[in-house]
């Protein structure tokens, strides 16, 4: 009777997950980031204590997310767990795009794309007393602007130089997670991504795969947890013309690669199922990574803090600090001869490359305040709520132009500002 039980709970489980992951695909949409264009966690919980969870993840989500090795020690174990969470993401970018010799000035203008709904699901279940398996799909990454009702950068020629971006990254994460000891356990997880891609001249999607892999040592009260995750490069084909100005007619290929990621976590709790206390220390190689190497971003370091208090065993109160330092590198450029930057091996306009760089995605924010509350309803289910605030960051641009009327150079300025708001609801059953 208690195998027939099991086998039911997985085959309703496997549905649950193939209906999620396809929802996921449908809804999710120009997923904006906050930790270069990464999202800082996943899950309300994580996300309301400042995106920690290398060290002491308190569900299963943030668990193949952060360390996979985690699901050893989750609040679930030795039962199952299965997470559905949605982030609604607010991001409000603006820019500002300066020629006076052209006679062109934008004036302040907001992004278009500014409410992005996007769904993620996880799930840990015992294999046996010291094996563990999970699984969780998830926007994980992604960027966009929609300047096309607001500008055109050449207006002779409509649609042909609007600023417009739309970069996301869906994660699919098997996961394994083994107890070596009662204190210690090692965990991978696969990562297969699917991205799509949309500069302005339609969409370009692909796959990448990768790994990560990670440890958790508890001493008493105190856990230490490391995570590292593969470079995971996709190549998106036929997605802009970059040499235009050679006269040039054909669509070009890019490569983006999502970085090779390092964390270190420390969680402390003073007193069990009462007071937790964690930070966490991650480091991007943006600087190494294919396509962000190209457009000028330099590796991140992010640091995170945050706190859960349980004033009774049915409710937790979360706090939490990320401050992801802004990895986008601000130019002066000079256009006067004209000049080209390297795309790829594709010879790009300066300031249409810079305009791209800092107009187009604008990953610049770096610190965020989250806050968050989980309450028990039963002893199986339970639901939280998280919010997450980045606050503005501006970055300015000057750079030099050829004035073709005039004869002579001419000054050019691109400023850009983000800042962000995000809700985040979760639902968790265990069983």
């Amino acid at each position: 009777m208690k195998m027939e039980r099991k086998s039911i709970t997985w085959a309703h489980c496997f549905i649950l997950i193939v209906a999620l992951v396809a929802g996921t695909g449908l809804i999710a949409n120009d997923a904006y980031a906050t930790n270069g264009d990464n999202l800082m966690s996943i899950g309300p919980i994580s996300r309301a204590m400042g995106g920690v969870g290398i060290a002491a993840p308190q569900d299963a989500i943030s668990a193949v997310f952060s360390n996979p090795a985690a699901m050893c020690f989750g609040l679930y174990c030795p039962g199952s767990e299965f997470n559905f969470a949605g982030t609604i993401f607010m991001p409000k970018a603006k820019t500002r795009i300066t020629m006076p010799g052209y006679g062109l000035d934008t004036g302040k203008q907001s992004s278009d794309s500014d409410l992005f709904a996007i769904p993620a699901i996880g799930i840990s279940s015992p294999i046996s007393q010291t094996l563990r398996f999970g699984i969780a799909a998830y926007g994980v990454s992604g960027l966009g602007v929609d300047y096309r009702d607001k500008f055109d950068l050449d207006p002779a020629t409509p649609g042909d130089q609007a600023v417009y971006t739309n970069l996301q990254i869906m994660k699919f994460a098997p996961s394994l997670s083994y107890l070596v000891t009662p204190n210690f356990s090692i965990g991978g997880a696969l990562h297969i991504n699917y991205a799509s891609l949309d500069l302005g001249d339609g969409t370009s999607s692909n796959f990448g795969f990768g790994a990560e892999l990670g440890a958790i040592y508890k001493i008493g009260p105190v856990s230490l947890g490391a995570v590292y995750i593969t470079p995971q490069k996709i190549s998106h084909d036929n997605v802009a013309n970059f040499d235009i100005a050679f006269g040039d007619t054909s669509m070009d290929d890019l490569d983006l690669e999502s970085p090779q990621t390092l964390g270190f976590g420390i969680a402390y709790e003073p007193i069990q199922n009462v007071l937790l206390i964690e930070t966490n220390i991650k480091w991007l190689n943006w600087a190494s990574a294919d396509g962000y190497d190209d457009f000028g971003w330099d590796d991140q370091w992010v640091f995170n803090i945050g706190a859960q208090y349980k004033p009774t065993p049915k409710l937790a109160l979360r706090v939490g600090y990320n401050y992801g330092e802004n990895p986008v590198e601000t130019h002066s450029w000079d256009d006067t001869v004209p000049g080209f930057a390297d795309v790829q091996g594709k010879n790009v306009p300066k300031t249409n490359y810079e305009i791209l760089r800092i107009a187009g995605f604008p990953a610049f924010v770096e610190h965020h305040v989250t806050a968050g509350i989980g309450y028990q309803l039963t002893k199986t289910v339970s639901i939280d709520l998280a919010y997450t605030h980045a606050f503005e960051k501006e970055v300015k641009e000057t750079g030099t132009v050829f004035n073709p009327a005039a004869g002579f150079p001419s000054p050019a300025t691109i400023e850009a500002s983000l800042y962000e708001d995000s809700l985040e609801f979760g639902i968790t059953w265990r069983f």
